[in-house]
Parts: structure tokens; C-alpha cells; sequence
């Protein structure tokens, strides 16, 4: 029974429906995120020093220094360890993901069941807003959020949710779109009108009926745009409308801040905060194009023939 209910969950599933190349991306991009995930929450336990902390009891850090035994990957030109602001903003940046994706849920995915259920000047209000929304670059959204929530920097708390809010912004209309279009789909079959008949309350129709059958492809868009917040918190650090130092660690500030070392031969300021946004990015980009391709029937079955044409059994009987 537990083996059973195990294959249900999504990504066991399709992890059992992938082959060859296709199943190796999907595993490595589950490690990577799983390790971001596994560093994000372990962050005080592994980080040897604290994400603003100048000194310890052997003394001050000293700026810029190269890495040692007492700095594993050096220090910034502030004077900060630059292995423990790597860990810290592995946890500043998955409570960015965790708060935008939630509230772009929350929001898209109720709107989009109005929109698509109820049709009319609310549809046509709702999809307008969203295009128009949807047709602004969504890093210049980001800043311009930044600016009106927080003014540009804040602390941890703050800075999260201005950060998250102004993220979320841009993917509310990408859920409002999808689940429109779902709903749309769904509320013409013959069990929605089944339960018009017997007298079932909209509200009733939407939550139990409508609404269950209007997200199974959400789980591929949240992939996709966790990615995509990692990079525009990265892009808001780096232009400077991200969290104050002091009051967490964050990868495109200390990216922004290491410009001018990398001309003077100072590498490891910027090698590791780049290489985590590079690597994190790339692990969820895995999942979600992996997922997206398994979910698309012809693709799927695309790569399986191709997996069973270049099969031990195919090679030898064609060499036969």
C-alpha cells in the first residue's frame, strides 16, 4: 500500500516515466534543488560564521583576504566570509521562492477560477489587466515594486516580503492565465452540468468540481518560476533595490559588490555567489523543463521509443 501511494505523488511518478537522458536531467536537477533546500535550511548549523559577523576571537577578518584554513573561500571587500554569506543567501533566497510562489498562487489561482468560471466584464477585465502586466519586463516590475514597498532596502522581514510581493506581481498573471484557461475547459463536461441539475451551489462546483481539475499543470509552473524568482531577487540584489547586508546575505548583492575585485585578480568574490545563483537556477530549470516534457504525451512517448531503438537487445540484434 505505502509503495502504492508513493507512485502517486507527482514527481515519483514521473521520475518512474522518464528514460535515459530525459530521467538524468530530472535527477540531477532534484539533487541540485534538494542540496539548495538541504543548505537553505541547515544554514546556521554549516555556515562557520554569521552572514554579517567582522570578527572573531582570533581578531578582525581582514578585507579581501584569499582562501584559507580560516576562510574557506576567502573574504569580501567588506570583510565578510564569503563561504558563510553563500550559505546564508541559499536561506534568504528560499524564503523569497517559498513566499512569492504562495502568494502567486494563492492569487492567480483564485482569480483564475473567477475569470474562467463566471466569464463576462470580469473575464474580460481580469485577462486585460494581466496582459497588460504580462507585457511589462518583469525585472523592471520587480524594481519598481521594491521602490514602492521598501524603498529599495530593507531589512530581513521586510526585504523578504517586498522582495516576494514584487515577484509576485509578475507570475500572478501567469497563473491567472493558466487556470483560466483549465476552468474554461473543465466547467463544459458533462459532470459540472451534472451537478447544475441536481441544484449544486457555484461555490460548491468551483472548490469541490472545477477547481481540483483546473491545477494538475501547476506543479510544472512552479518549478519554472522558483527559477525565475531566484534570478529577479538576484537581479534586485545586484541593482541594488535588494536587503540590506547587514540584515541578511543575498547572492546579486555580493555579486554587484565584487565587480571591481575581479579587475585587480580578486576571484573568489565573485566566482561562489555567481556560482550559486548559476547552479541553483540550473537545478530547478531541470525539474521544470523535465516535468513539462513528461507531461507532454508526445514527447514522452517520443523518448521512449528512442530509449528502446538504442536498447542492449535493438544493438545486438541489429549487429546480428
Amino acid at each position: 500500500m505505502a509503495r502504492i501511494e508513493a507512485g502517486k505523488l507527482p514527481v515519483v511518478r514521473q521520475l518512474r516515466q522518464s528514460v535515459g537522458l530525459q530521467r538524468g536531467m530530472l535527477v540531477a536537477g532534484l539533487v541540485l534543488t534538494g542540496l539548495f533546500v538541504l543548505v537553505a535550511a541547515l544554514a546556521p548549523v554549516l555556515a562557520p560564521y554569521g552572514h554579517s559577523q567582522l570578527r572573531d576571537a582570533a581578531g578582525p577578518f581582514g578585507a579581501q583576504e584569499p582562501p584559507s584554513g580560516r576562510h574557506l573561500l576567502g573574504t569580501t571587500v567588506g570583510g565578510y566570509d564569503v563561504l558563510s554569506r553563500v550559505i546564508f543567501g541559499a536561506q534568504t533566497a528560499l524564503l523569497v521562492v517559498i513566499a512569492s510562489i504562495l502568494a502567486s498562487i494563492v492569487l492567480g489561482v483564485a482569480l483564475g477560477l473567477l475569470s474562467g468560471y463566471f466569464g463576462g466584464w470580469l473575464d474580460r477585465v481580469l485577462v486585460l489587466v494581466a496582459d497588460a502586466i504580462y507585457a511589462f519586463p518583469s525585472l523592471l516590475l520587480a524594481i519598481l515594486g521594491a521602490i514602492v514597498i521598501s524603498g529599495g532596502q530593507s531589512s530581513l522581514a521586510s526585504g523578504v516580503g517586498a522582495t516576494a510581493l514584487s515577484i509576485t506581481v509578475v507570475f500572478v498573471p501567469q497563473y491567472l492565465r493558466v487556470v483560466r484557461v483549465e476552468v474554461l475547459r473543465v466547467k463544459g463536461e458533462a459532470f459540472v452540468d451534472a451537478a447544475r441539475v441536481i441544484g449544486t451551489g457555484s461555490w460548491r462546483i468551483m472548490t469541490r468540481h472545477v477547481l481540483r481539475n483546473a491545477v494538475r499543470t501547476l506543479p510544472l509552473i512552479v518549478t519554472l518560476n522558483a527559477s525565475e524568482a531566484i534570478l529577479t531577487l538576484a537581479g534586485l540584489g545586484f541593482l541594488g533595490f535588494g536587503i540590506e547586508p547587514t540584515a541578511a546575505a543575498e547572492w546579486g548583492y555580493d555579486l554587484q559588490r565584487s565587480i571591481a575585485d575581479v579587475t585587480s585578480g580578486i576571484w573568489w568574490t565573485a566566482l561562489f555567489p555567481g556560482l550559486a545563483i548559476v547552479v541553483v537556477a540550473l537545478g530547478m530549470t531541470l525539474v521544470g523543463e523535465s516535468l513539462n516534457d513528461l507531461a507532454d504525451p508526445r514527447l514522452r512517448t517520443r523518448v521512449r521509443a528512442a530509449s528502446a531503438s538504442t536498447s542492449p537487445s535493438t544493438v545486438a540484434e541489429d549487429a546480428r
